[in-house]
C-alpha cells in the first residue's frame, strides 16, 4: 500500500447552511478515494462515521456541534416488529436485483419523481441526468444499484431503488429513491432497509451502515426504528438507547425469517 494510500490529505468544506436544524451551520472534511487501495480506505474510514459520494469519502466537522451520529444497524439481531412484518407481506411481490452502477433513464425519472414528492426546493431537484449518472456510476468502490420492479404481469415498472457499497463489515445505503407517490405501495423506503438487512446477513456482513442520524430532527427519525442499532461516539461504536428517539416501542416480537428477495 503507498504512502498517499495510508495517509490520505484531508480537506475541509466552509460553512454552509445545515439541512437538519434550524439556524445552524455544517461544515465536512473529506478526502479523494482513488487507486487500487480506494476500498481498503473507503472501508476503513466507512468504521469511523465516514460516507462515500461518488469518489469522495466525507464526515460532518462542524464547529461546537455534532449532532451528526454515525448508526449502523446489527443484522443478525434484528427482528421485525408487527408494522414491518406486514410491511413485507404486503410488497413481498417485487422482484429485486442487483445490478451494476449504471445509470438509466428509468431510474432517474424515478428520481425526479421521488424528490417532487419528498423534497421539492431541495438542492438535489436540480440534478439532470448527467449529475445523476454521475452519483451512480462514479464509484472507486463496489457499488450495485438495488431495484425494486413490480410484477411482469402488472408491468415490471421500476418503483424503488437503491445506491449501495458492499464494504468488508458491511452494506452501506449511500442513496435510496421511491415512488413515493404510489397508492398501493406505501412504506417503500422502509423496505428497502429491511432489504437490505437481509441481503447483508445473507451475505456473511454484520451491518447495515445508514449514514448520520441527527436526534431532533423529524427527517432522521425513521433511522431509529431498525433495533438494535449501534451509533459512533468519541469511544467508539456502542448500542443506541432505546429511548434515544421518540421511537415507539413494544415487546420483541418472536424471530420470523424475513423473505430473502432473489
Amino acid at each position: 500500500m503507498t504512502a498517499l494510500t495510508r495517509f490520505p490529505r484531508f480537506f475541509v468544506t466552509s460553512p454552509s447552511t445545515c439541512p437538519y436544524l434550524p439556524g445552524r451551520q455544517e461544515r465536512k472534511i473529506f478526502t479523494e478515494l482513488n487507486g487500487p487501495h480506494a476500498g481498503e480506505l473507503n472501508d476503513a474510514l466507512g468504521r469511523i462515521g465516514f460516507r462515500r459520494s461518488q469518489s469522495v469519502a466525507y464526515r460532518p466537522s462542524c464547529v461546537g456541534c455534532n449532532a451528526c451520529l454515525s448508526v449502523r444497524v446489527v443484522n443478525d439481531e434484528f427482528r421485525p416488529n408487527a408494522t414491518q412484518r406486514k410491511l413485507i407481506r404486503r410488497h413481498s411481490d417485487l422482484s429485486v436485483t442487483a445490478c451494476r452502477p449504471w445509470a438509466t433513464e428509468e431510474q432517474y425519472a424515478l428520481l425526479r419523481r421521488y424528490l417532487s414528492a419528498r423534497h421539492p426546493g431541495g438542492g438535489m431537484t436540480m440534478m439532470d441526468e448527467t449529475d445523476y449518472a454521475d452519483m451512480v456510476e462514479q464509484s472507486p468502490v463496489s457499488t450495485y444499484v438495488i431495484e425494486y420492479r413490480e410484477p411482469e404481469e402488472l408491468g415490471g415498472a421500476l418503483v424503488a431503488a437503491c445506491i449501495t457499497d458492499q464494504q468488508g463489515d458491511g452494506l452501506s445505503m449511500i442513496y435510496s429513491f421511491f415512488a413515493a407517490d404510489h397508492p398501493e405501495r406505501q412504506g417503500l423506503g422502509n423496505l428497502i432497509i429491511m432489504d437490505h438487512i437481509v441481503r447483508a446477513r445473507s451475505a456473511g456482513l454484520p451491518y447495515v451502515y445508514m449514514g448520520y442520524w441527527v436526534k431532533g430532527s423529524d427527517r432522521m427519525a425513521y433511522k431509529t426504528r431498525y433495533r438494535p442499532m449501534e451509533v459512533l461516539g468519541p469511544n467508539g461504536w456502542s448500542r443506541m438507547p432505546d429511548d434515544a428517539d421518540a421511537t415507539v416501542t413494544e415487546p420483541a416480537p418472536q424471530p420470523v425469517k424475513l423473505r430473502a428477495f432473489a
